[in-house]
């Protein structure tokens, strides 16, 4: 019987390179990136169902009210969510699936989902987080103020979380993302059904 797949919230503030990373881990076809809905408008660049699920407020609130949502919260001026749709067919063939959730999403998928494995990434530095925000060049300078308040706020919820990866350079960091997996991976309570089989045999 194949096992299911594990479920993983990754957390940063804006601008720690969670996308970069990401990318680098979605490489490995046992994991998947859930993708979210959102009511804010899309980036240049980015696809509808691919990067996000882009939504108006009307149908957020709609698809919230009936239910479809694992968890939903407000960041910045608009909603973000998870879509049950987006995550469990996928655990229950094996894969783990990666949520790319704000830190009240997080808590929020804690309360309902405790077997969640939680992964924050965190930035070297407040200073340096704005250095990346600025270089980025796509939000103007009372957003990045708004963005680095958040973070803030944001690192306040870090010791919540499983495990903590700081984001200084990203190969280290993506290793330590699957070093993490891997440590979990040998935890006893997903190891039972291996020394039950080894019992049954011996």
């Amino acid at each position: 019987m194949k096992n299911k797949g594990r479920l993983i919230v990754f957390s940063a503030p804006s601008g720690c390179g969670k996308g970069t990373m990401l990318a680098e881990i979605l490489k490995d076809e046992s994991f998947r990136c859930s993708v979210s809905a959102t009511t804010r408008k899309p980036r240049e660049g980015e696809v509808d169902g691919v990067n996000y699920h882009f939504i108006s407020n009307e149908e957020f609130e709609k698809r919230a009210a009936n239910g479809e949502f694992l968890e939903h919260a407000g960041y910045c001026d608009h909603y973000y969510g998870t879509l049950r749709s987006e995550v469990d067919p996928y655990l229950e063939k094996g894969i783990n699936v990666i949520l790319e959730i704000e830190v009240q999403g997080a808590m929020n998928i804690r309360k309902a989902r405790p077997d969640a494995l939680l992964v924050f990434i965190a930035p070297p530095s407040v200073q340096e987080l704005s250095r990346r925000l600025h270089k980025r060049g796509t939000e103007t300078e009372e957003v990045i103020a708004k963005r680095v308040a958040a973070a803030h706020e944001e690192l306040t919820y870090a010791p919540k979380y499983d495990y903590i990866i700081v984001n200084d350079a990203l190969e280290d960091a993506v290793s330590d993302f699957f070093a993490v997996i891997r440590a979990e991976q040998l935890k006893t309570e997903f190891q039972s059904e291996f020394i039950d089989e080894v019992l049954k045999n011996a």
